[in-house]
């Protein structure tokens, strides 16, 4: 059993594992390269349409800085555009052709994958996402920085 004190190298521990397992899926599938953190925007445009960078990041709840480094590495990778929005600080993203003829398949990995997740939750004492869920909302009371800072001195 690891210690408090290792909770960061532990979660980053589990993430990787996650995500090697969903990227091996994505290279089997004939999609190399193809990183984990792309469909969650992917599915995201094809439900709602063209988005702007920061309503990604809302709906998938990640920052805007995080949204914004994945946006940049689709349109790399030719899977959206991004075009001005309403002010010279927006940018709304788009799918491509090229994304949208991934969508069936990447729908497909998104049920096989939530029903993987589900089944590991269900070998697990108390379930994962509730966890993260719940660490998240109490992080957002009381950032780490300052439970850290009421412990010591600084």
């Amino acid at each position: 059993m690891s210690t408090p004190e290792l909770l960061g190298t532990r979660l980053r521990h589990l993430l990787d594992q996650l995500d090697a397992g969903v990227a091996a899926v994505y290279t089997d599938l004939g999609l190399d390269g193809f990183r984990p953190r792309y469909t969650p925007i992917l599915r995201t445009l094809a439900a709602t349409g063209p988005s702007s960078i920061r309503d990604l990041g809302r709906a998938i709840g990640v920052t805007h800085s995080a949204a914004s480094q994945t946006v940049a590495q689709l349109a790399k990778e030719d899977l959206v555009t991004l075009a001005p929005g309403a002010d010279a600080r927006q940018r709304i993203v788009r799918l491509t052709a090229r994304a949208e003829s991934l969508m069936s398949l990447l729908d497909k990995e998104w049920a096989a994958t939530s029903a993987a997740a589900a089944e590991l939750e269900a070998e697990l004492s108390y379930p994962l996402s509730r966890l993260v869920d719940e660490a998240l909302e109490s992080l957002s009371r009381r950032p780490m920085r300052d439970r850290i800072a009421g412990a010591v001195d600084l």
